[in-house]
């Protein structure tokens, strides 16, 4: 008798545990209470709610926003720390996300007339003396080779730097690669002819941060970087504004992240440009996030490396450039964006797995005929271009499973049970509202493909509502210390020197994001600024920020 009770609470625990897993902790709790009187039901439970809970077991955004990212990439296999300071492992799920995010964005430049190339890792010093500007503002974060070989210390205890080997000039890792490529183009552009070249790399850089955050700010991190060349000045400006734009497309059609683009101001330029161009966006913290720059960069580098060409005037002239670039800094955005207390919430246009399809199963003899049910299904997900994973494997519970999916964001859960094979349906769940139903499974596959584009759509509308309702303007400064401290971007006025700019960070930790490009008749009209009382020509944004 004791043994058939057993049995049945342990059949009938398998069935709350499905169905509460993904439920409030509090629930969860209560059914460890009610199992711990039967121990063996309690320990084989228990372990599996542990196991759950932990992946799940994140702080709460408002509690510690800070602590809840850190918690996030980590339990979500997005990456971790590396055993060099200040560097970072990603993960295979996490490179997953960014390969998406890297295969689009190449096609996006690609269409756009830009090709691949790739440009040494190693600067010699000297490249990065030729242009002042640019030396000065990367001057304090290069990372410098002096040696090129090691050897065994005499006493047995291990390498170290030989010292005959030193290098007659040093070497820089590339923080970026303006005075690599600049010197390479000189060899490549003779005449008018030979313009324009649009060149983009895929790499790694190296900015010897001393405050790190994974994704965010890293002292290794990968990017690409374009280099273009041009006839002209207005040819090179409307380039860089073009690729600005490319970033905002992506940023909100596959990010699904809503951007402000203009223009930086001077103390916010990129060292060595005419014009910085941004786009910015609003993480659910209030502070804002640089997802991507295009910098004009006039004649500077090309006087710096004597890059001229002969124009269609028989006369001698200096190239005019660009340069532009993403990182996996946009890996952060996306996940401060739109992530929850449960875990990422991903757009489905840059999900690794776009569907999980999960079965509950009593036996083997059931579980073949839900993957008979299921092959079709898969199948027919995969025709639609969308990204599905069966996941059958008998090594974790079905509750486990949820809790991991739902922790790592996958936008469209389907499961199908023992009722549901009888009934010919799926439930499904969608990640954003973790609203669930159950469908027929005739017509499912279409059903999934427009609730994905639903969901992309719907959470591009919520972090639009969001980023919307925390814009403010103000006119005095003590409005806006009040208010910089609550977050958001502040739209205020300024009077356009370099001195008021400095004293607002140094006071308030608030920087010039840009310039909007886009703004409402009240903001371009002039004013006074708020600090000084000085004339104004327009509204700026503000923000403090990553």
């Amino acid at each position: 008798m004791f043994t058939k009770t057993i049995r049945r609470l342990n059949e009938h625990a398998e069935t709350f545990f499905f169905r509460f897993l993904s439920c409030t902790k509090m629930e969860i709790v209560g059914f460890c209470v009610f199992l711990q009187s039967q121990n063996k039901v309690y320990i084989k439970y228990n372990r599996i709610i542990v196991m759950a809970k932990e992946l799940k077991d994140l702080t709460k955004r408002s509690e510690n926003y800070s602590q809840w990212y850190n918690d996030l990439v980590v339990k979500a296999d997005l990456a971790e720390q590396s055993p060099v300071r200040g560097c970072m492992v990603i993960k295979p799920y996490g490179y997953a996300i960014w390969e998406k995010m890297q295969r689009i964005l190449d096609d996006m430049f690609k269409a756009t007339g830009h090709v691949n190339a790739y440009f040494p890792l190693l600067i010699p010093k000297s490249y990065l003396s030729r242009e002042a500007e640019h030396v000065e503002g990367f001057a304090k974060e290069c990372a410098v080779v002096t040696h090129y070989r090691l050897k065994n210390a005499e006493d047995g205890s291990g390498v170290i730097v030989d010292p005959a080997a030193k290098l007659e000039e040093e070497l820089i890792i590339r923080p970026t690669s303006e005075t690599i490529i600049w010197s390479t183009y000189k060899n490549w552009i003779n005449s008018y002819r030979d313009l324009p070249i649009l060149c983009n790399q895929w790499a790694n850089v190296m900015r010897w941060e001393m405050r790190t955050r994974l994704f965010l700010r890293t002292a290794e991190f990968l990017w690409q970087e374009g280099h273009t060349a041009h006839a002209t000045r207005e040819e090179a400006e409307a380039e860089a504004q073009k690729m600005l734009h490319v970033y905002g497309d992506f940023a909100e059609k596959y990010m699904a992240v809503p951007v402000i683009k203009g223009v930086k101001s001077a103390n916010e330029r990129f060292a060595g440009a005419l014009d910085t161009y941004t786009i910015e966006g609003l993480m659910q913290d209030g502070k804002a996030l640089q997802c991507g720059t295009s910098h004009f960069l006039g004649q500077n580098f090309a006087k710096a490396f004597n890059v001229q060409f002969v124009d269609k005037n028989n006369k001698l002239d200096y190239v005019w450039a660009t340069s532009w670039g993403v990182s996996t800094r946009l890996m952060g955005a996306l996940i401060m964006t739109h992530s929850d207390d449960n875990g990422l919430v991903l757009p489905p246009h840059l999900a690794p797995i776009q569907v999980v399809i999960v079965p509950i199963y009593k036996n083997d003899e059931q579980l073949k005929q839900i993957d008979a049910k299921v092959e079709g299904i898969v199948a027919k997900l995969r025709e639609l271009g969308i990204s599905v994973k069966y996941d059958n494997a008998d090594n974790k519970r079905p509750g486990f499973k949820f809790a991991d999916y739902e922790l790592k964001g996958v936008p469209v859960r389907l499961v199908m049970g023992g009722r549901d094979l009888e009934n010919n349906t799926m439930e499904i769940m969608r990640r954003d509202t973790l609203e669930k139903e159950t469908r027929a499974c005739e017509g499912i596959e279409e059903y999934v493909k427009n609730l994905l584009e639903d969901i992309q759509n719907n959470i591009y509308q919520k972090a639009l509502n969001y980023r919307n309702a925390h814009i403010y303007k103000v006119d005095t400064y003590d409005e806006f210390k009040e208010q910089i401290e609550k977050g958001g971007f502040i739209l205020a006025h300024w009077d356009g020197t370099p001195e008021t700019e400095d004293r607002i960070k140094e006071e308030t930790k608030a920087t010039i994001r840009c310039l909007p490009f886009e703004a409402d008749e009240e903001s371009l009209t002039p004013g006074v600024d708020m600090v000084t009382g000085k004339p104004s020509a327009r509204r700026v944004l503000f923000a403090r920020a990553y």
